[in-house]
């Protein structure tokens, strides 16, 4: 997928497309568009298990579309100029049928994941991001000069576990102005808009999903697809722009082939199929885990950025999960000392390190009658405890994170998929700034607890990065760092 922005004879078009074609930027974007460089982890990933054609082997993906469905899949919109590209937007919406035994394209080699992740991240026109793709591992750190895109990507990724939540598109993109490519020019209806989308592997193997967004006039998505091994599994396309809702058609099998349904505009398709699918067909099945698929590895996302200045005040007990800005750490602080021991003390041994002073462990006051709780660093015999409110920002951020990257979802306020055991599912943190204001000190010892955690499984972490702490990294086994840059 990627953006078409076409310069000729003095006429610029944008167009937003669910549609795998190759970029054809204009003489600003060969220019000046960035340049991404990844940096795989060092230590290989194990061998992959293999039971099919090498990658060359395989046809492209529109040889085994039915024509309809390519049809669906170059709908462009918004942002297609002229009448072809509203020709295509009224085009049937039909997912390429279940191809019959042993026929279908050999399965490529592929590592097993036995709980969904969020594998590859695809931005093909969105803010400064233009047909690019960002493989993303256990550890991926994104690095690069500022306006590069690192927190645009993070963004993006957040967006789509809001959407994947079951948040509406307002709620996914409050300022969807912000992500529509600096270069795209209306066209004639006044439509622009961005593209996304990403890819999960898990039990099923790995599903692809990509969204077509209109921001402007109107905030919608006007093209939703998910496929697997080629295979269109759902399909969406904006049919009556008059109407708040999109023209789907998911895989049924059997003698239906295809069932066709409108889907609301500002939500994800994907994550209403399981209270539309009845599972009672080999496609429906096949339908409903690509999309549980796909939900599941969206939902165990935590975006997390602390606040030091929120994360100062004492605060009232309650349920003890951590908000993402942190602000309540303290209530937390008092769960884990009474629920996590080990846990806590695994916490209060960073504290040594990223903390000044003496630091003999992590403690918190709860006044006689109830009320606020605060945390405090215990300095040791005959020393007075510090408040974490007299603690530097750097310190702060420290804890917070530290204590992110030591726990799981239930100590952290998210909502994964309660329908899953925890086992069966792999939380992922998103940290924008993940070593901002701290010391070189504290950043070595965070990368160093995340690659305890992502090494053993514990969680997936996608952080952003200054260039000190990605060049610190990029030599430590199980870290991949994205350079993103001129």
């Amino acid at each position: 997928m990627d953006a078409t922005l076409d310069a000729t004879e003095g006429r610029t078009t944008a167009a937003v497309a669910l549609a795998d074609t190759p970029a054809v930027p204009d003489e600003a974007g060969r220019a000046g568009e960035p340049r991404t460089a990844v940096h795989p982890a060092p230590c290989p990933p194990p061998p992959p298990v293999t039971s099919g054609a090498p990658e060359g082997d395989r046809p492209a993906e529109a040889a085994e579309v039915p024509e309809a469905a390519q049809a669906s899949a170059r709908t462009e919109a918004p942002g297609a100029a002229g009448a072809s590209g509203a020709a295509e937007a009224d085009a049937p919406v039909v997912p390429a049928q279940a191809r019959p035994g042993g026929s279908g394209r050999p399965a490529e080699p592929a590592q097993r994941y036995p709980r969904p992740v969020v594998t590859e991240l695809r931005l093909s026109a969105f803010g400064p991001h233009r047909s690019a793709v960002f493989p993303l591992g256990p550890l991926t750190l994104f690095a690069g000069p500022s306006g590069s895109g690192k927190s645009q990507a993070l963004q993006a990724y957040e967006a789509m576990a809001a959407l994947g939540s079951g948040a509406t598109l307002e709620e996914a993109f409050p300022d969807p102005r912000a992500r529509i490519p600096e270069r795209a020019v209306p066209d004639a209806e006044r439509r622009r808009g961005f593209r996304l989308g990403c890819t999960v592997d898990g039990p099923s193997g790995p599903v692809r999903l990509d969204l077509a967004v209109q921001a402007e006039p109107t905030l919608r998505i006007v093209g939703e697809r998910l496929s697997q091994d080629g295979q269109i599994l759902l399909a969406t396309a904006l049919r009556d722009p008059g109407r708040r809702s999109v023209q789907a058609a998911w895989l049924t099998g059997g003698a239906v082939g295809v069932t066709r349904a409108p889907l609301p505009d500002d939500r994800l398709g994907t994550a209403l199929l399981p209270l539309r699918v009845a599972g009672s067909t080999t496609g429906q099945r096949q339908v409903l885990a690509a999309a549980e698929q796909v939900v599941v590895a969206l939902r165990s996302v935590f975006p997390c950025d602390p606040r030091p200045g929120r994360m100062r005040t004492a605060v009232p007990p309650g349920e003890g999960r951590l908000l993402g800005d942190c602000a309540n750490l303290a209530d937390v602080l008092r769960r884990t000392r009474s629920e996590c021991g080990t846990r806590h003390a695994l916490l209060a041994e960073a504290a040594r390190t990223g903390c000044a002073g003496s630091v003999v462990g992590l403690d918190v006051r709860i006044p006689a009658g109830g009320g606020p709780v605060t945390a405090v660093l215990d300095r040791g015999p005959g020393r007075p405890a510090t408040e974490l409110a007299r603690l530097g920002a750097g310190e702060l951020r420290f804890l917070a994170l530290a204590l992110v990257l030591l726990t799981g979802p239930g100590v952290l306020a998210m909502d994964p998929a309660a329908e899953l055991l925890s086992a069966r599912q792999a939380l992922t943190v998103l940290a924008d700034g993940f070593d901002r204001g701290l010391d070189r000190r504290q950043s070595a010892e965070l990368l160093r607890l995340a690659q305890l955690s992502c090494g053993r499984g514990h969680i997936r972490l996608v952080a952003e990065v200054g260039e000190g702490t990605a060049a610190a990294a990029r030599d430590l086994p199980g870290v991949a760092v994205v350079d993103l840059g001129p």
